[in-house]
């Protein structure tokens, strides 16, 4: 019995070896992606003020402009996830990311705002690309029992870099006022990305045997399409918030130098979020997580939009940051859950795709609404979509969801 007993806790202490969360690559995956996103996002909230400065556009141009990327995105993530789930997700990750580097070049050399767009437009490729292939080999590199835990802390980095990133850049912009220096700035940044990703070491994968040779389940997770518009409602939110938030305090409210701060009270919000929801994704608690933090973000984007004072500008920030910190993970576990082991790279373009759509239409929606209405009516439409999307998870994405689940064997 003692010899039992013995062999029983060796064991034991070798499967906690085994399924070890922090492992090298896994922290070497989400460093990357961090600096991929903190590259991108240092420019995302200036870039308004710098077309309005440097070329003088209208708002619905500077949407028009900004929302390029966005439709390259979408025009590449489908096809990244079924190439990353084809061949060898380390060399695709390593090429993706090296082009993603290249593209903030453009930035620097960009003269008129016709080669501005052009540059920013193509920079959406290698951008779905990256985001699709990091993703995947970092979930690759997780073990099975912790990857629900492991897939909300990997979506923390880039979390976390869409809030910090902006808070940095307005921070160097108001020192300096140059922004070269801001997109040199992200160009060194990016680099140090490139090389994490290419330190990554990714286990074999198996073949997958009599998989189809064509599905359009390669290109887009079709089992998944009710939670694809959902995530479409909130990323239409992210997008009018995120690259108009600077120009309107600025021109509506008067703070000029408080959009750091509140991207800094968002970036703890999602922090914070992120540490108390770790344990309940563990355990599984996914539509629980994801209907809390809806909740929680459709009074974060109502209090923006009525703008009762500045507390209220910065209350809103927590609240969002809290809200999508323990929504948004919670949906990308909800992805891989109905998704087998060789659709991962297919899983997570479907999100990613959704999720730059309505970013997209957010900021198209969002400068046309400020230019021929105002900036409250481009806020309340992102306060309007959160609501729809809290209602439509509540009455019938989570009895769809539970419907599709896969078991674990299913997903191996």
């Amino acid at each position: 019995m003692s010899e039992s007993k013995h062999t029983a806790v060796c064991e034991a202490a070798s499967g906690s070896v085994k399924e070890k969360l922090w492992n090298s690559n896994y922290c070497k995956a989400m460093a990357g992606n961090f600096m991929m996103f903190f590259s991108f996002y240092l420019l995302t909230p200036l870039l308004p003020i710098y077309l309005d400065a440097q070329f003088h556009a209208d708002k619905d141009l500077i949407g028009l402009v900004l929302s390029g990327y966005v439709v390259a995105a979408l025009i590449v993530r489908p096809f990244s996830g079924f190439i990353v789930d084809s061949f060898n997700r380390k060399k695709v990750l390593m090429l993706c990311f090296f082009t993603f580097f290249i593209c903030f070049t453009g930035y620097i050399g960009a003269g008129t705002i016709l080669m501005f767009a052009i540059v920013r437009t193509l920079h959406g490729l290698p951008f779905g690309a990256t985001t699709v292939a990091n993703s995947t080999v970092a979930i690759d590199v997780l073990p099975s029992s912790r990857r629900n835990e492991g897939v909300g802390f990997y979506g923390l980095s880039n979390n976390l870099a869409m809030a910090i990133a902006p808070s940095a850049g307005i921070y160097v912009y108001s020192v300096t006022g140059n922004f070269q220096l801001l997109f040199w700035i992200s160009l060194i940044v990016a680099f140090v990305g490139f090389c994490m990703a290419c330190s990554i070491k990714q286990p074999p994968r198996p073949i997958v045997e009599n998989k189809p040779k064509f599905s359009l389940d390669h290109f887009f997770l079709g089992r998944a399409w009710l939670m694809a518009i959902n995530i479409l409602l909130f990323g239409f939110c992210w997008g009018v918030m995120s690259n108009y938030v600077a120009i309107y305090g600025k021109e509506e409210l008067g703070i000029t130098d408080g959009t750091g701060l509140f991207f800094a009270l968002l970036s703890t919000g999602l922090f914070v979020s992120r540490l108390y929801g770790a344990k309940s994704l563990r355990e599984g608690k996914l539509t629980e997580n994801a209907l809390q933090g809806a909740l929680i973000s459709c009074v974060g984007f109502t209090l923006f939009s009525l703008s009762p004072g500045q507390w209220a500008y910065y209350c809103s920030a927590v609240l969002i940051g809290l809200g999508n910190g323990r929504m948004y993970p919670a949906f990308l576990n909800m992805f891989i859950s109905v998704a087998r082991r060789d659709q991962r790279g297919t899983a997570n373009s479907s999100i990613l795709t959704s999720w730059d759509c309505g970013m997209g239409l957010g900021i198209l929606a969002g400068g046309v609404l400020a230019e021929y209405i105002d900036f409250s009516a481009s806020f309340w439409s992102a306060s309007i979509s959160q609501i729809a999307g809290t209602l439509l998870l509540v009455f019938m994405t989570r009895r769809f969801f539970l419907e599709r689940k896969l078991s674990e064997e299913g997903r191996q």
